[in-house]
C-alpha cells in the first residue's frame, strides 16, 4: 500500500521529530497529544527547527513553509484513525501504549498501519493487543529525529512482508536509513548503549570517577561525542531506567540490574535535560555537574 498520510501519537521529544521530518518528506501529518501546551510547544519547537535548516541551507524557505502546512494538531486521539500508518511515541510505559491502540482501534480503516516508537519493550506483546498483529511493528527512531540517520525496523512473529515494505518505503522516503532488527528487549541500539550508560552510572556511584572525569574519559578516550552520563540527561533519566528494567526482566540476567543511583535520580524527579537537573544541573548559564 502507498502511505500518504502519518498519523502520530504524542508531541514530545520524539513525536515532535518524527512530525517534522515525516512533514519535510511530503507525508501529511496528524499529531495528537492530551495536553493543548504540548501541541503548541511542540509546533513552536518544529518552526524553529526547520528555520535553523532554512538558515543553514538545508531545506529552502518554501519546504519550510509547506512542511508546517503539511501538519495538523489535535487532543482527540480518533481524529488519526484515518490516517494511513500511524506512530505511537507516548511514553515508555506498556499500560500506556497498551490503552492508546485500544482506543485507536473502533476508529481504524481496514489497512492503517500500527507502529511504536518503542526503544524496549516487546513488538509481538504490543500487537497481539490489536485486531491487526499482521499490520503492526517497531518503528524506532533516534533522538534527535531530524539528524540522527538511524531507524529500528522492528518485526513482530506475526508482522506480514507488505507491512514491512510499506514501512521500509517511509524509511527510505524520509532519507533515513533502515536497520533490521529482531523482538528481543531493546532491539539493537539500546541493547548495547543502555547498559554502557548504567555502567558509567555504576561507576559515579562507586566512587571510581565524578561526573565530570567519566564523561570525560569517554569523549577523549573512546571518542564518543558526548559522555554517558551527559547522554543520560539528554535521552533522560526515566526512559534509561525504563529500558534496563525492561532487559533485566527480559532477560534475567544481573549484568541488566539498574543501578540504585539511577533510580534514586528519578525517584527525585531529576530526569535530566527535560527537568533542569539530572546528572548536571542546567539552570544556569553552563551545566554543572551534580556529583
Amino acid at each position: 500500500m502507498s502511505i500518504q498520510s502519518i498519523g502520530i501519537v504524542g508531541a514530545g521529544q520524539m513525536g515532535n521529530g518524527i512530525a517534522h521530518v515525516c512533514a519535510l518528506a511530503g507525508y501529511d501529518v496528524v499529531m495528537t497529544d492530551i495536553s493543548q501546551e504540548s501541541l503548541d510547544a511542540a509546533m513552536a519547537l518544529i518552526g524553529r527547527n526547520l528555520d535553523r535548516q532554512v538558515s543553514r541551507e538545508k531545506v529552502s524557505q518554501a519546504d519550510r513553509d509547506a512542511a508546517l502546512d503539511r501538519i495538523t494538531t489535535t487532543l482527540t486521539l480518533t481524529d488519526l484513525g484515518r490516517c494511513d500508518l500511524i506512530i505511537e511515541a507516548a511514553t515508555e510505559r506498556e499500560t500506556v501504549k497498551q490503552a492508546i491502540f485500544e482506543d485507536l482501534l473502533p476508529h481504524l480503516k481496514p489497512n492503517t498501519i500500527l507502529t511504536s516508537n518503542t526503544s524496549s519493550i516487546s513488538i509481538t506483546r504490543l500487537a497481539s493487543r490489536t485486531d491487526r498483529p499482521e499490520k503492526f511493528m517497531g518503528f524506532h527512531f533516534m533522538n534527535p529525529v531530524p539528524v540522527m540517520q538511524l531507524v529500528e525496523l522492528i518485526r513482530g512473529i506475526a508482522t506480514d512482508e507488505p507491512t514491512f515494505k510499506a514501512c521500509q518505503e517511509v524509511v527510505d522516503r524520509l532519507g533515513k536509513t533502515a536497520a533490521t532488527a529482531e523482538d528481543f528487549p531493546a532491539f539493537i541500539v539500546n541493547r548495547i548503549l543502555m547498559p554502557m550508560i548504567n555502567e558509567a552510572v555504576y561507576t559515579l556511584y562507586e566512587g571510581v570517577g565524578n561526573v565530570k572525569s567519566i564523561d570525560e574519559s569517554l569523549k577523549l578516550g573512546a571518542n564518543h561525542p558526548m559522555g554517558p552520563l551527559e547522554l543520560a540527561d539528554f535521552i533522560g533519566l526515566d526512559t534509561c531506567l525504563a529500558i534496563m528494567n525492561v532487559l533485566h526482566d527480559g532477560l534475567a540476567d544481573t549484568k541488566y540490574r539498574p543501578c540504585p543511583l539511577l533510580t534514586k535520580y528519578v525517584e527525585a524527579g531529576w530526569l535530566g535535560r527535560k527537568t533542569q537537573r539530572g546528572f548536571y544541573d542546567y539552570r544556569g548559564e553552563t551545566p554543572v555537574p551534580t556529583r
